[in-house]
C-alpha cells in the first residue's frame, strides 16, 4: 500500500507536470491527509513521521481545519485545473485521491475516515454528481462501480479502501469528460497503450505524465519503460474556459438562493457593460467588485465566491479566476510583525482570483488582526487590477467588521445576504451529495432525514448544508459497518444506504458508527423518538467546529 509520504511525492510529480507551485500542492495534500485522519486515534503521530514534522497534535489540527473545506470543494490548485480545463486535472485529481487514501489508513483508522476521504475525493471534480453521461466504458475494462481485481484482506479496513477506490475510478472518469471522451484505463492495452504511465491508484492518467514516484504494491499499475527515443507530442489545442452563460447556468442550477442568484446576475450585467463602454472609449465609473457575503454557516457562499471568480474571468476582470479561500489562522502570524508577511503571501497566491476570507470578523478586535486588516487594504489597493476579495461571516458581526475601518468601507459596498436552506431544500441538498458519492438514498433515508431535521434547532450557528454533509459522511461510516461481516456484497449493498445508517447521538449531532453500538447494534434507529434538540454545532461538536467549503455545482455546501 502507498504511504503518505509516498502519496505526496507523487502529488507533488503531479503538480510539477502541470507546472503548478510544488510547495502548494503539497501543502494541500498535507491538508487532505490531515482532515480525513482528524478522527482516527493516533494518527497525528503518523501525520507528523510521515509529512517530516516534529510530533504535534496541533500542527495535525491546523492541518485539518485547513483541509476541511476541501471535503466539500476543489483545492485551490485543483480547481485552477478545472478552470483552465487542464489535460493534466484527471492525474493531479488522481494524486490527491491516492492522498486521501493515505490519508485514511494513518493512526486507528475507523469508518469515519471512509466517509471523510470518499467526499474529499469526489470534491476535487468541483461538484459533479454522476458518471459523465454518455460516456460508456469498453465491456472489459473495470466500470465506475466495479470493485478492483485484488485478494480481499479480511476487516472493516479492506472494504473501506475498496469503496473509496470505486469512488476515485468515477473522478478519473468525470474529469476525462472535460475532453468529451473516456480516458484510457491503466492497465488495459487496448485502450491504453501505456498502462501505468498516470497517477493515482485506481483513478490513473489518461496516458498522462510518467512519474517516478513509487508505485503501490497492490496498485495494479507498473511504471512502462521509456522509449529510447521519447516520440515528440504534439502541443494540445488549449480549451476555451467556461463562458459567463455557463456559470451564470451553473449558480442557477444551485438548489435554493434565489436572492443571491438575482443579485449575482445583475452585478455580472452591470460588470458587462462597464467594459463594453470601457471598449467603445466611453467614460465609466469604477464599480468596486469586492462582495461581502452575509449568512449562516453552510448556506452556499463559498460555492457562489468560486462561481463568481469564474464569472470575473469570463469578463476579463480576472487573469486567473482561482479561488483561495482562508481564515484568520492563515493570515494572522504568532508575533508582531509577522503577520503583514503571512498576509501579503496569501493575497499574492490569490492575484489573478478571487481571496474568500471566512469569519472575517475573527480579525477585528487585537492588534494582529488590526495588522493584517491594514495589510489587507493596501495589498486590495495596489492589485485593484487583478484581485478581488469576498468577506463572509454572519450578518452582525460582518457589519461591525466593515464599519471598524474606513478601508473597508469603502472597498466592500456590495453585500449579498444568503438565507438559511428549507427542510425540503436540505433533503435534496443531501440527496445530491449522497448521489456524487455513488450512493444510493431512497425515499425512506430521506425521510428518516427530515425526522432529524425536525428535531434539530435552527440556531445562528446551524450548519445549514454542512450539517447534511456530516450526516451523509457518518452514514458512509455506518453503511460501512453494516457490511463489515458481509463476505461478497452486491453492488446493490455496496450503494444503498438505509435509514438505520443516519444516526445522530443525543446532543443532534451525527453519530459515527460504533458509538454505542455493540455487533448488528444501531444507536437511534429510524423508529425511535428524536433525540432532544440542541445546537449540533456548539462546544460539544466535534466534526464542524471549523468552516467548510461547497463544491461549485451540486453537493452544494459551505461556510
Amino acid at each position: 500500500m502507498t504511504t503518505l509520504t509516498e502519496a505526496l511525492d507523487a502529488l507533488v510529480v503531479a503538480a510539477r507536470a502541470a507546472g503548478l507551485d510544488e510547495t502548494v500542492a503539497r501543502a494541500e495534500g498535507e491538508a487532505v491527509a490531515a482532515t480525513v485522519s482528524e478522527r482516527s486515534r493516533g494518527a497525528f503521530v503518523d501525520w507528523c513521521a510521515q509529512t517530516g514534522r516534529e510530533r504535534s497534535a496541533e500542527e495535525h489540527m491546523l492541518a485539518a481545519k485547513r483541509g476541511n473545506r476541501f471535503r466539500a470543494g476543489p483545492t485551490p490548485l485543483m480547481s485552477q485545473l478545472l478552470l483552465e480545463r487542464s489535460a493534466e486535472s484527471a492525474d493531479y485529481a488522481g494524486a490527491l485521491a491516492d492522498v486521501a487514501i493515505a490519508g485514511s489508513r494513518l493512526g486507528e483508522p475507523g469508518p469515519d475516515a471512509i466517509g471523510a476521504a470518499t467526499t474529499v475525493t469526489t470534491a476535487q471534480l468541483g461538484g459533479s454528481t454522476g458518471p459523465a453521461r454518455g460516456l460508456t466504458p469498453p465491456a472489459d475494462s473495470p466500470g465506475a462501480f466495479d470493485l478492483p481485481a485484488r485478494q480481499p484482506v479480511p476487516g472493516l479496513g479492506d472494504q473501506m479502501l475498496d469503496q473509496v477506490r470505486r469512488v476515485g475510478e468515477q473522478v478519473r472518469r468525470q474529469l476525462g469528460a472535460l475532453d468529451n471522451a473516456v480516458p484510457s484505463l491503466p492497465g488495459d492495452p487496448a485502450v491504453d497503450p501505456a498502462a501505468g504511465s498516470g497517477i493515482g491508484s485506481g483513478i490513473g492518467g489518461d496516458g498522462g505524465t510518467p512519474t517516478d514516484a513509487p508505485r503501490p504494491a497492490d496498485g495494479v499499475q507498473t511504471q512502462a519503460a521509456e522509449p529510447a527515443t521519447p516520440p515528440v507530442e504534439e502541443a494540445k489545442p488549449e480549451e476555451p474556459t467556461k463562458t459567463v452563460e455557463e456559470l451564470l447556468a451553473e449558480l442557477d442550477g444551485l438548489i435554493g438562493l434565489a436572492n443571491v442568484k438575482g443579485e449575482i446576475h445583475r452585478q455580472a450585467a452591470v460588470l458587462r457593460v462597464e467594459g463594453l463602454r470601457k471598449q467603445a472609449g466611453l467614460e465609466s465609473p469604477t464599480i468596486t467588485r469586492h462582495l461581502v457575503f452575509n449568512g449562516n454557516p453552510g448556506t452556499g457562499k463559498t460555492t457562489v465566491a468560486r462561481l463568481v471568480a469564474g464569472i470575473y474571468r469570463a469578463l476579463g476582470l480576472l487573469s486567473k479566476g482561482q479561488l483561495v479561500e482562508v481564515d484568520r489562522s492563515e493570515l494572522v502570524a504568532g508575533y508582531l510583525g509577522q503577520t503583514a508577511a503571512k498576509t501579503v503571501e496569501v493575497v499574492k497566491s490569490a492575484e489573478g482570483g478571487v481571496l474568500f476570507i471566512d469569519e472575517a470578523y475573527s480579525l477585528s478586535g487585537d492588534q494582529y488582526g488590526k495588522e493584517a486588516i491594514d495589510t489587507l487594504v493596501k495589498e486590495m489597493e495596489d492589485k485593484r487590477d487583478d484581485l478581488v476579495v469576498i468577506v463572509a461571516g454572519y450578518p452582525l458581526p460582518m457589519a461591525i467588521f466593515i464599519s471598524e475601518n474606513p478601508g473597508l468601507e469603502s472597498r466592500f459596498r456590495t453585500t449579498i445576504d444568503f438565507a438559511d436552506y428549507t427542510d425540503d431544500e436540505l433533503a435534496a441538498i443531501f440527496a445530491s451529495m449522497v448521489e456524487g458519492a455513488d450512493y444510493d438514498a431512497g425515499e425512506p433515508v430521506l425521510t428518516r432525514l427530515r425526522e432529524i431535521l425536525a428535531a434539530t434547532e435552527r440556531g445562528p450557528s446551524f450548519g445549514n448544508a454542512r450539517f447534511v454533509r456530516n450526516l451523509m459522511e457518518a452514514a458512509i461510516g455506518h453503511h460501512a459497518w453494516r457490511l463489515r461481516e458481509v463476505t461478497e456484497p452486491t453492488l446493490e449493498q455496496l450503494r444503498a444506504l438505509e435509514p438505520e445508517d443516519l444516526v445522530v447521538d443525543p446532543n443532534g449531532q451525527p453519530a459515527s458508527a460504533g458509538e454505542g453500538q455493540d455487533a448488528g447494534e444501531v444507536v437511534a434507529p429510524a423508529d425511535a423518538p428524536p433525540a432532544e434538540p440542541v445546537d449540533p454545532f456548539g462546544d460539544d461538536a466535534t466534526t464542524a467546529r471549523t468552516p467548510m467549503d461547497p463544491e461549485a455545482e451540486t453537493p452544494q455546501e459551505e461556510s
